[in-house]
């Protein structure tokens, strides 16, 4: 039976290099990846051979510098820092790569000039003075002339340390995402008048020189990418534009990023990685989950149209359908990075037709890019063992034990799913009719479509494993006394908070709007600005619902805190395209019969109000666990019940804790 998917699997030469299928690692950042000398750390290595292991035919690596110009210290690789010791890092990595016919290219920036995020800083510089793009009150000093001819070279000097390790190519990053070269590129940003400013052809001169440096060097046989962005999505300095947002466009638009690929395809790229969006409108270069998947097509169509390399298009294009359809007419291989992160096998799994195997991206970011933000190792939400494959493999265990896991949320699914891998005898009691907790309210809305993916593969795990799961089953401290069970692993999650408003029927908790228990009206009133609020406010905005959002602090979703940035922006961003007021630092004076009266900053306001939605939180249900701390069970609490997080917290959880039981 034929592969309905063996477009994916078609060869593919790029220069003169052929890779086996049309699939690539999208490119994601390598903090913490490096070791003292700037060669990559072994849990760099361990993670790049799992996604070749996974049948990933072009690997691409993250961010290596240039230099350590912009840097504070090591965590990033740096291939001519000490290019010999930087090829022992990597070349053993790239000959195991090699032996699952896979090629890999090595991804050098140019740095981030007014994007660098000020802990990380160590000079401040830019094409031209501005403000910094996180805090306006630092100053981004513009190069000189002998700066750039030093990062130039910088960037061929590392291209020909790569060749030398045995990286098949190299990928220049950026004319993308707002990083320097990006803003060298854009007028917005670059306002110099000597031969690196004015002009198209000026402003893309860095790129040009060192594309041309490179093929000097290494040979015009050596395949160079460039990380491309075709258009910037940039209403004003930072401020992004939506989907559908009708804007005028301050930084780079269609027209000029066709011209300036044209321009930059003649200097000697040999393959185009395109997106959109810049650092002031970051989410369109990191698509959270309000995105409709695979939303750069239309830019990698008409990239096609216009230059004769290949291009490699990434953004939500984990759909093996739609990728299918989108080799040759917007692209000539997909890239694949968060959900390569979530599941290295993807390709193998997509080649085998084991499709329902295939653990789902969510695009919540908070294992990966949120990571990267706060300076640590990226991982992944649903796949703890991402970026620490070493450490975080599963032994099978070597004494056996019988384990009861009471809860089927993730935390409990997770721990069930690798006790049994491990080896275990492993119980599961849910006392719904049903597994899932607390995801199977927040999937509800339509852009959570992948937490439905997720709970689904999750269902199939107990199956595969196999875990003996019992649905309708009530624990109770004597019950589990009574099981047998050596280990007791409570994951019963958490209860939502409840606020008396006098008994008004038209109070109701985001639980119930979600799980359909009681329907929402026209006005709807939510209380408590947090992520439930603000996402199940969006979903009834969305389906014509009149929403207004409550919050006592002085900020929704605090402000971002504990979230990734990108999905944070865009969500806030989201809720004023779709005109829902926010009443921020105001908190509930009284609830009417068909209104609602708020204390704001500005004195009382009412509200029309068909529909008061309560969501201020959860608190952890730990009242089974408490009841059996005093008895001779092994006894461990894990998700919600512990401590109220999120996802990626919930399956984490599960997984440590399962993962190191004897």
């Amino acid at each position: 039976m034929a592969n309905p998917y063996r477009k994916l699997f078609e060869p593919i030469t790029i220069n003169k290099l052929k890779v086996k299928n049309r699939i690539s690692m999208a490119p994601l950042g390598m903090v913490c990846m490096s070791d003292a000398r700037g060669g990559f750390s072994q849990q760099a290595q361990d993670y790049y051979i799992e996604r070749a292991k996974g049948g990933t035919g072009l690997v691409m690596s993250g961010v290596t510098l240039a230099n350590y110009d912009e840097m504070h210290d090591f965590s990033v690789p740096c291939a001519a820092y000490d290019p010999v010791w930087f090829a022992k890092t990597t070349h053993s990595m790239i000959e195991r790569i090699h032996a699952f016919n896979s090629v890999m290219f090595l991804q050098i920036s140019a740095g981030f000039g007014r994007a660098v995020m000020p802990p990380m800083a160590k000079r401040l510089y830019a094409p031209s003075d501005q403000e910094n793009r996180w805090d306006p009150a630092l100053h981004q000093k513009a190069m000189t002339i002998e700066e750039i001819h030093k990062l130039e070279h910088d960037m061929i000097s590392c291209a020909a340390s790569a060749q030398h390790a045995g990286f098949d190519g190299v990928e220049i990053h950026a004319v993308h995402e707002g990083y320097l070269l990006d803003q060298f590129a854009i007028s917005l940003y670059n306002h110099r008048d000597d031969e690196y400013g004015g002009s198209l052809e000026n402003r893309l001169r860095p790129a040009i020189n060192i594309v041309k440096g490179i093929k000097k060097v290494c040979g015009e046989d050596y395949p160079v990418s460039l990380r491309y962005s075709l258009k910037s999505f940039v209403k004003a300095i930072r401020k992004g534009a939506l989907p559908g947002e009708k804007f005028e466009e301050q930084g780079k638009d269609v027209k000029e990023g066709l011209e300036a690929a044209r321009i930059l395809e003649q200097a000697g790229y040999d393959m185009f990685n395109v997106d959109a969006g810049t650092y002031d409108s970051w989410y369109w270069n990191h698509p959270p989950m309000y995105f409709e998947p695979g939303m750069y097509r239309e830019f990698g169509r008409l990239m096609k149209q216009t230059v004769s390399v290949p291009i490699i298009l990434a953004g939500r294009m984990d759909d093996p359908e739609m990728a299918c359809e989108s080799l040759g007419r917007d692209c000539d291989l997909i890239g694949l990075g968060r959900p390569l992160l979530a599941d290295p096998y993807w390709p193998n799994k997509v080649q085998t037709g084991d499709l329902a195997d295939i653990r789902p991206c969510l695009s919540c970011q908070q294992g990966c890019l949120a990571r990267l933000a706060e300076g640590q190792m990226l991982s992944c939400a649903v796949n703890p063992a991402c970026g620490r494959e070493r450490d975080f493999a599963l032994v099978p265990t070597t004494t056996p034990k019988h384990i009861l896991v009471v809860g089927g949320g993730l935390a409990g699914m997770e721990a069930a799913r690798v006790c049994a891998i491990r080896g275990h005898k492993v119980e599961l009691w849910e006392r719904s009719d049903s597994l899932g907790g607390e995801i199977k309210l927040g999937d509800v809305p339509d852009f959570k479509r992948d937490d439905r993916a997720l709970l689904a593969w999750y269902k199939r795990q107990m199956e595969l494993e196999p875990v003996n799961v019992k649905l309708n089953k009530e624990a109770t401290k004597q019950e589990i006394i009574n099981s047998g069970a050596e280990i007791v692993i409570l994951a019963t999650g958490a209860v939502p908070v409840r606020l008396d408003f006098g008994g008004k029927n038209h109070v109701c908790l985001a639980d119930d709007i979600l799980s359909g228990k009681q329907k929402a009206g026209q006005n709807v009133v939510v209380v408590g600005g947090g992520l439930v609020g603000c996402e199940t406010g969006l979903w009834l905005a969305q389906h014509g619902h009149h929403v207004s959002v409550v919050e006592a602090k002085d900020k929704i979703l605090s402000g971002g805190q504990g979230m990734c940035f990108a999905n944070y922006d865009m969500l806030k961003d989201e809720l004023a395209f779709n005109k829902m007021p926010v009443y921020e630092s105001s908190t509930v004076d009284s609830v009417q019969d068909s209104s609602i009266v708020l204390n704001t900053p500005q004195g009382k306001k009412e509200l029309p109000a068909d529909t008061v939605m309560v969501a201020v939180g959860y608190r952890p249900d730990t009242s089974l666990y408490d009841s059996l701390r005093d008895g001779t069970q092994l006894l461990y609490n894990i998700g919600d019940s512990r401590h109220v997080h999120n996802i990626m917290q919930a399956i984490w959880d599960g997984y440590q804790l399962a993962m190191n039981l004897y």
